[in-house]
């Protein structure tokens, strides 16, 4: 996955505009439209520990040396749906059987 579009999957995990983006890392809206796009290249170390920062993700993120803070991004949003504040003991026992029940499933899967 090039820069390009990590920008653009972090951009619409978090559900803002562009403009939201720009004005976070300081940059014009154009600017980070072209990013997005691939149109631009190179952006600067400065620029890409702003967009680091921004989005809670590692330089390497971005850089495209690990996918772990795209796997992460992922389980927490999972997580988030739960809804903590009126989730009874018996909501939880429910969702932590489904997890273990899935990753069961993922286990076998895996084993053939």
């Amino acid at each position: 996955m090039s820069l390009a579009e990590r920008l653009r999957v972090l951009r619409a995990d978090k559900k803002v505009s562009l403009q939201v983006v720009a004005d976070a890392v300081g940059i014009s809206k154009p600017h980070v439209w072209e990013l997005e796009k691939g149109k631009t290249q190179n952006p600067s170390l400065e620029l890409l520990m702003k967009f680091a920062e921004y989005y809670s993700v590692s330089l390497d993120f971005l850089a495209g040396k690990s996918d772990v803070d795209l796997r992460s991004r992922k389980l927490n949003s999972m997580f988030r749906k739960i809804d903590h504040e009126n989730a009874s003991e018996e909501d939880l026992k429910v969702i932590e059987q489904a997890i273990d029940m899935a990753l069961s499933l993922i286990k076998n899967h895996k084993q053939g």
